[in-house]
């Protein structure tokens, strides 16, 4: 596993918009003041040409322009890491136009996102063996004050910290807006992890304590289950790779409904991308109201059950605010207590 180096002091962050662009409000103002604060603390900047614009459909411009701009981006010396301006909903059509042979061959370079970012951050790892981070987008950093969060996403690029823990409360409607850009999360909602254990029968129960220990991998699953049965899957090559360290998958899902969340695990299993598996993180899922019977829980374990392996619930990951970052492709300790997590990660 290529480790980027962490970003070191009044070093360049570069921004690029593969997906959405800061094209709107909040966005604009929010990417705006977040340069401000970096330029404040002592650090250059170095923007991608689409970093503002909204020219294409579901993304910040053509394809061919987001391909080419995450491209030279990636590669150019200009910059030492690199945050997506923002998610979006086609990234996966800028694919075909960026050169991953060239990535590969190219001094490795942190690059951090979530949602439709998972398109980078999961085929940097699994494609490219190149660690990412699944973490805040460029915004998110505008926000007055930072989270703690958002301060341990920017501490994690420096290399200041590996070892997070599970915040208090999270976000469940949010109250930024144009007319109110840099409003921080709204965090009203007590955490309220579940963790699940085999139970030696061969089913899973609920417990108050568990752990498990892998190699990370995972993103948003509505976009994992597009790149399936692609092209850019490579996903068994690398967990069989890795199958000493053994793979702990996280999950989070957006548009996803919970059958849709149960269909793509079952697609995941039947592709036998859980081999290997250690255990798996979930964060809450945007649309996991229960529909005909089926709650978010049995949607997952439904499936991950069958590996008898830990499952952790409802974390702090994905799209609803706060979220751990996370270091795909690295070696992490999860250890779960009494309703909360900490994870501590290792790159090796």
């Amino acid at each position: 596993m290529r480790y980027p180096e962490f970003l070191k002091e009044n070093g360049t962050i570069g921004f690029v918009a593969p997906s959405f662009g800061c094209d709107e409000e909040p966005y604009i103002s929010a990417f705006k003041n977040a340069q401000n604060k970096w330029k404040e603390a002592g650090y250059k900047l170095d923007l991608g040409p689409n970093c503002y614009v909204a020219e294409g459909v579901g993304i910040s411009n053509t394809p061919e322009k987001c391909g080419r701009e995450l491209t030279e981006y990636y590669v150019r010396e200009e910059n030492d890491c690199l945050i997506s301006c923002g998610g979006g909903e086609l990234m996966c059509e800028i694919l075909n136009h960026v050169d991953f042979d060239a990535v590969k061959k190219a001094a490795p370079k942190w690059y951090m996102g979530y949602s439709d970012n998972t398109n980078m951050t999961f085929l940097l790892t699994t494609l490219c063996d190149t660690a990412s981070i699944y973490g805040p987008c460029a915004a998110s950093f505008g926000m007055e004050p930072w989270h703690p969060s958002i301060t341990d996403a920017f501490a994690l690029l420096k290399g200041e910290k590996l070892i997070f823990e599970s915040y208090d409360k999270w976000e469940k409607e949010g109250v930024k807006d144009a007319e109110h850009p840099l409003l921080p999360y709204n965090c009203t909602e007590p955490l309220n992890i579940s963790m699940f254990a085999p139970d030696g029968e061969g089913s899973m129960k609920r417990t108050e304590e568990t752990s498990m220990e892998g190699r990370l991998l995972g993103g948003c699953m509505d976009c994992l289950v597009n790149l399936l049965g692609t092209k850019f899957d490579r996903v068994n090559d690398f967990t069989e790779k890795y199958k000493e360290d053994g793979i702990i998958w996280f999950l989070e899902a957006c548009d996803l409904n919970v059958f849709g969340i149960r269909r793509a695990m079952w697609q995941m299993e039947n592709a036998g991308w859980f081999q290997h598996v250690k255990g798996f993180l979930i964060g809450r899922p945007l649309n996991g109201e229960a529909m005909m019977n089926l709650d978010h829980f049995e949607a997952v374990l439904s499936t991950a059950g069958k590996y008898q392996v830990p499952v952790i619930m409802d974390v702090d990951l994905g799209h609803f605010s706060p979220m751990m970052p996370l270091i795909t492709g690295s070696m992490a300790k999860i250890n779960g207590q009494k309703g909360k997590i900490q994870v501590s990660m290792a790159l090796k």
